[in-house]
């Protein structure tokens, strides 16, 4: 493995280049956009000859040039923290409570810091580029009792109506980013020029803009109304201005009741987002442009930026994406790189470049599989009882597990799930004190049923069943798809369990007082925050957000199963050394045990319902149906396997359940 520095060679060499490439062509872009702009904020229907006439001569002149300097710097800064914030895994919040951490995160408190800034600088623009009474935030007025005003400066409402504009709108679109993601960065499935995608996302780009400029000033407006005093009173305490009380206030109904003000105020924040999301969207485009790595290198210096070391690496993770989808174009399109993948390596006759990238692709499968089996686990027992040995009892985790495989009728592979998949969403959540009232009930309660004491009580040694498997069910049910290779032989059927070895019986260890009094504390605080509505929406998980999650990086594993699919197809023409054809076995069934968990999971509750696109957002909705094109992608892949190899199938080596599955797909039934 590589080390860290060499790591952010792309970061340094790839990255930061197409960032500071989009930022350029969002300034270049930035003059006819201004320019528009001017347009639709000067232009008169009674005098459209002379309004015309008096933009172009704005925009010659040294304020706007002045203006134009600030929008740069305000598209730079813009650029920078797409740079910063972006991802190419979506953070899904899985309730309402797990939102508004993010959205009072220390480091989104910083990006919705300088989006307020910014959009107070480009308002202040806007303000210089409309003019008239929007041009200065003070004015010389004459005071109510007709003293001297010679000194005296009131407050210009319209000026500061559209700065407070200006923050407000940039507060909203860093809020707006966190909720729909709009750091996200989506790879598209059909590959275009950078030209022909910026062209075809340009009307909904500016619909976007001017849709969500509309809530925001509504927004706007009603906030201002309510709670326009507080700013203007600390505004004219700061730079000692006066109100005009001759004129009405901007915070009434009659104010803002002013067509003229709500115009230029929808325009300004049309032209604020209209901007960002340019930049935004171009930074997308140049960020997910497809880059070529090299399968092998002459040079040992050059070894960790070719494709098999890096598709191997963890960080960063725009890397990672960009070498498997990088894997899945060669694997398609390109015979002569497809040729150095199926290489052997010179001396030895190691084909170390086809064993790197299909080991990698196959974990990232088998972690897929084994977080779809956890959260299918602990989705399946929540609320039920689980066989314990004793309802006070706590063993380690395999003296756990041999003693349910005697008990339990559920299938084994539940209890052989490590705990590690659960670090995704939660720590140990099988040990955990807040899901243990709820999925492991102490059968020593006085609550508790005389089936469940009879369930979960001990086995008796002197029993003719003790050792002995109860049911014949239970034998119907042992061999599954969830076995691993080392716990299931080739005809299906798994080995004998050391669980019919008797152990010498613990004597359970008593909680200490202390320990049962905070228990019950905490059991008291839960069911008394479980009767309060409030906290119930905070926390209560929201339908769909626990599946996007799950799915959140599949389109890694569409990559990877593409790749190694159509390498698989290929070999069967242009292996010369059978190197593929070694791994058919373990590749056939990766995909079938993740077909299986995949298709579970879909008959969970809100996992087969689409979401809902929104057309007032740039952020993108893509990682919402992640799942049902990794359904989609997983199932094509075993049938491009199946249709190119046939028949010669019936020779590969697997368990009788994954043949029975593999058979489905040659006679064409799933």
């Amino acid at each position: 493995m590589f080390s860290a520095e060499q790591s952010c060679w792309f970061v340094r060499k790839v990255i930061c280049w197409r960032a500071v490439a989009s930022i350029a062509w969002a300034v270049l872009l930035l003059p006819p956009i201004t320019a528009v702009f001017v347009l639709l904020s000067r232009f008169s229907l009674l005098h459209p000859i002379q309004s015309v006439s008096e933009c172009m001569s704005f925009l010659t002149s040294a304020s706007a040039i002045f203006s134009f300097i600030l929008l740069c710097g305000v598209i730079i800064m813009v650029g920078f923290l797409n740079l910063e914030y972006y991802t190419v895994i979506p953070t899904i919040a899985c309730s309402k409570i797990a939102l508004l951490g993010q959205l009072l995160h220390p480091r989104q408190f910083v990006n919705s810091l300088a989006h307020c800034i910014m959009g107070i600088i480009v308002a202040w623009c806007c303000a210089i580029a409309i003019g008239g009474r929007y041009e200065t935030i003070a004015y010389p007025c004459t005071p109510a009792d007709g003293a001297d005003s010679s000194h005296q400066m009131c407050l210009n409402e319209h000026h500061f109506i559209l700065l407070l504009a200006g923050a407000f709108v940039g507060l909203s679109h860093s809020m707006l980013g966190v909720i729909y993601n709009m750091n996200y960065v989506p790879f598209l499935t059909v590959q275009q020029y950078k030209y022909l995608r910026f062209k075809g996302s340009l009307p909904s780009l500016v619909k976007c803009s001017a849709t969500q400029a509309l809530y925001s000033v509504r927004n706007y407006i009603v906030v201002y109304f309510f709670l326009g005093y507080i700013p203007k009173a600390w505004i004219c305490k700061t730079l000692n201005l006066h109100l005009n009380s001759s004129a009405h206030p901007l915070d009434s109904i009659a104010g803002l009741l002013d067509l003229n003000l709500l115009y230029q105020l929808w325009v300004s924040a049309g032209f604020l987002l209209l901007t960002w999301h340019v930049t935004l969207l171009l930074f997308r485009i140049f960020v997910t442009e497809v880059y070529s790595f090299p399968v092998q290198s002459s040079f040992t210096e050059d070894a960790h930026q070719c494709l098999p070391k890096v598709i191997t690496g963890k960080q960063p993770m725009i890397l990672k994406f960009l070498a498997l989808q990088d894997l899945a174009l060669l694997a398609q399109h390109s015979p002569l790189r497809r040729s150095e993948v199926f290489s052997l390596s010179q001396p030895g006759g190691h084909p170390h470049n086809w064993n790197a990238i299909s080991k990698e692709c196959l974990s990232l499968l088998n972690d897929l599989t084994q977080r779809l089996i956890a959260y299918h686990d602990t989705v399946a027992t929540n609320g039920r009882a689980k066989a314990l040995p004793t309802g006070s009892e706590r063993k380690t985790s395999s003296e756990t597990s041999s003693t349910e495989d005697l008990m339990s009728p559920r299938p084994t592979f539940l209890m052989k799930t490590p705990a590690s998949v659960f670090a995704r969403s939660i720590v140990g959540a099988s040990q955990s004190p807040l899901t243990a009232p709820f999925t492991s009930p102490d059968p020593d309660s006085p609550f508790a049923s005389p089936a469940l004491r009879r369930l979960t009580a001990p086995a008796d040694p002197c029993s003719p069943w003790f050792g002995a498997v109860q049911s014949p069910h239970v034998m119907r049910r042992l061999p599954k798809l969830w076995s691993t290779p080392t716990d299931s032989q080739v005809n299906g059927s798994p080995p004998a369990s050391p669980a019919s070895v008797p152990s010498p019986k613990q004597e359970p260890s008593k909680p200490s007082l202390l320990a049962q009094f905070l228990q019950n504390r905490k059991e008291q605080v839960k069911h008394f925050l479980a009767k309060r509505v409030l906290i119930m929406y905070l926390f209560n998980k929201l339908p769909e957000a626990s599946s996007q999650a799950l799915f959140a990086d599949s389109q890694a594993h569409i990559w990877a199963l593409e790749g190694l699919t159509y390498l698989v197809q290929a070999s069967f023409s242009e292996d010369q050394f059978g190197v593929v054809q070694t791994a058919l076995p373990s590749i056939l069934g990766c995909m079938l045990v993740l077909q299986e968990a995949v298709d579970r999971h879909f008959k969970l509750p809100h996992a087969s319902s689409k979401p809902v696109r929104s057309a007032s957002s740039l952020g993108d909705s893509t990682h919402k149906t992640l799942r049902f094109a990794l359904r989609a992608t997983l199932k094509t892949a075993i049938y491009r396997i199946t249709t190119t190899f046939g028949s010669h199938l019936s020779a590969v080596q697997m368990s009788a359940e994954h043949r029975k599955r593999l058979q489905q797909f040659l006679e064409n039934k799933e």
